[in-house]
């Protein structure tokens, strides 16, 4: 069986070598340009295109692949290139660029997508995220056939996984993406044998994972603990939750949530007690304590080593409007 695979991050790149390791045939490798990346701006390679050339595979960087769209050169070196390996399927995981139709139509199996959520689900750019953020007890891999919608398509096969109450999107994404290798590799077995079942998704359940936009990054000290922890694991390792104090951007690491008993009639936001062990801060229902921190430019800190270089005391209250120009 000949794959053709579409992918681009960490995410995609672990399911390409899933199928490597497992004997199928990729000849031709699709993934985004190269991006500018850390403090020089220096292009970089996405994680799927290294390995692919590490691998000795043929790497496409289209642009776009409408044939009549903004760059229709590229897309019609990546209509040759795909027409020219005569691909059974494609494997598409974390592309990035929409599939038109004639895409969707070339292999004769179609376009089988690994998504890291429970279809209908969280559909949608950032289902790893909004799950955590959501406070979903599960969530999982589905493989689906994928269709001229979002995320729309018949299911294939799916696997649930627990979220822990400690997992960060970075803990998860990792367990995802060996799960999403796992399953493909057993769908296109079971493509090339007994076949697959394509089972409609049901319209009750639908849910949008809308791609993370750096201005959620701040801390709304309203909410509960609880909502708030989770925020904070859910934007963990990107964009990173924020809150700001004597108008500078403070990163938040990692919390435990503190009784809720014995703060109470407090602001939001307000620093409750500091010491070595972490900052307790007041919340809309509960309290957090913060065990690391980090400030713009610095590194990530204990709470105890941050409090030397940023003193901080009790009744300080944080999420105050932060001076231009501050950043994390």
């Amino acid at each position: 069986m000949n794959i053709v695979f579409a992918g681009t991050p960490e995410f995609a790149r672990v399911a390409l070598q899933a199928l490597v390791q497992a004997g199928f045939s990729v000849p031709l490798v699709l993934t985004q340009p190269d991006r500018p990346a850390g403090r020089g701006l220096k292009l970089q390679a996405s994680p799927v295109k290294q390995y692919a050339l590490e691998q000795g595979m043929a790497v496409e960087q289209p642009r776009s692949l409408r044939l009549d769209g903004k760059f229709p050169d590229d897309a019609a070196r990546a209509q040759a290139a795909l027409r020219s390996v005569r691909a059974d399927v494609m494997v598409v995981a974390a592309y990035g660029l929409i599939l038109p139709q004639w895409v969707l139509d070339l292999p004769p199996l179609g376009c089988l997508n690994i998504h890291a959520s429970l279809l209908p689900r969280w559909r949608g750019a950032a289902p790893i995220h909004r799950a955590i953020e959501a406070g979903d007890a599960q969530t999982g891999v589905t493989i689906m056939q994928m269709d001229a919608g979002l995320d729309t398509g018949d299911m294939l096969l799916s696997e649930a996984m627990d979220i822990l109450p400690t997992d960060t999107t970075a803990s998860l994404h990792d367990r995802l993406a060996e799960q999403g290798g796992r399953l493909i590799v057993q769908a296109l077995a079971q493509l090339q044998g007994v076949g697959l079942t394509r089972v409609p998704q049901p319209a009750e359940g639908v849910t949008y994972a809308h791609k993370i936009d750096k201005a959620e990054s701040s801390v709304d000290w309203t909410q509960s603990a609880e909502a708030i922890g989770r925020h904070i694991r859910a934007l963990t390792p990107f964009p990173g939750a924020s809150t700001t104090l004597e108008g500078e951007f403070i990163k938040l690491i990692s919390y435990e949530i503190d009784s809720l008993s014995r703060f109470a009639n407090k602001r939001c936001g307000q620093i409750l007690s500091v010491s070595p062990e972490g900052i307790t801060v007041a919340c809309g229902e509960g309290a957090l304590r913060l065990t690391a921190l980090q400030r713009a430019g610095g590194k990530r800190l204990a709470a105890a080593d941050f409090v030397r270089g940023f003193p901080l005391s009790v009744g300080m209250v944080l999420g105050q409007p932060a001076s231009a120009g501050g950043g994390g």
